[in-house]
């Protein structure tokens, strides 16, 4: 019989992170007594091609596809990244980065130059980008850029993007943000922070929906209790995390509210 499987990439930011992330899924579905197998996905492969498998035992999944039901899943638990700006929540945002020798003071000093954004599914990539930049627009400005970039794809384009001169603003998930300016500081320090947005619910570790739901139960307690257990310091030190809390497809009803203000206003597309 084949086995489920576990994935991680949204955020296997190197390999020592995704090696961590393995290794911690591992502990967790023995303590829920399932076993899966772990399989790696790089990107640039797309990820909801991953998130349509029907093999999904614990997998990554951004919340605004979750809300759009772009795959037959259930929500486990997300991670409560170990920052301020979660306040011990499982939240993220997404951060409007520059190069750091660029001349930008404030996101408005960005406006009528190019910027980029990664897949129309994406939360912190382009829902959240898109919402955070209505505040800005006006009946005499609709459009904010003079271009922008669409379909850069992955966080770490966005980045290299910015640092490249390719586009001089884009959104980058902040968690993922965290992870990268610990685990390969080099990246992160040629760029600097004009504005974040507000939070939402970061994404979850989701399973398929054709999974009993005794192993769906096991899973969302095992990922609850995690950081109980004397071992989960040694991940959550790399993984800048202080546990797991649980969610449900209604955590992500925010990505869907400001989707609908957007498209309200008629800015569809990050412009």
């Amino acid at each position: 019989m084949t086995r489920s499987i576990m994935n991680a990439r949204m955020y296997a930011v190197t390999p020592a992170v995704e090696a961590a992330w393995r290794l911690l899924l591992e502990r967790i579905t023995a303590e829920a007594g399932v076993t899966f197998d772990y399989v790696a996905y790089p990107a640039p492969q797309p990820l909801e091609t991953l998130w349509a498998r029907p093999d999904l035992g614990c997998v990554f999944m951004c919340g605004y596809p979750v809300a759009l039901q772009l795959a037959d899943v259930v929500p486990l638990a997300a991670p409560i990244p170990g920052a301020p700006w979660a306040a011990g929540r499982p939240v993220y945002r997404s951060d409007l980065i520059v190069r750091e020798d660029a001349p930008y003071r404030t996101l408005e000093d960005t406006f009528g130059g190019r910027a980029g954004w990664t897949v129309e599914h994406s939360h912190s990539g382009f829902n959240a980008f898109r919402h955070h930049l209505l505040r800005y627009r006006t009946a005499s400005r609709p459009a904010l850029y003079g271009e922008m970039v669409p379909n850069l794809v992955t966080a770490r384009a966005i980045l290299d993007a910015v640092r490249e001169g390719r586009i001089d603003v884009g959104p980058l998930d902040a968690y993922w943000h965290l992870l990268i300016a610990r685990h390969n500081p080099t990246l992160a320090a040629g760029i600097r922070v004009l504005e974040s947005t507000a939070v939402a619910t970061l994404p979850a570790f989701v399973t398929a929906a054709s999974e009993p739901a005794s192993t769906i139960d096991a899973l969302r307690n095992a990922f609850a209790n995690v950081s109980r257990h004397s071992w989960f310091s040694e991940y959550a030190d790399t993984l800048l995390i202080e546990g797991f809390a649980p969610v449900d497809t209604m955590d992500y009803a925010r990505t869907l509210e400001w989707d609908r203000a957007a498209k309200a206003a008629g800015y569809a597309y990050p412009a």
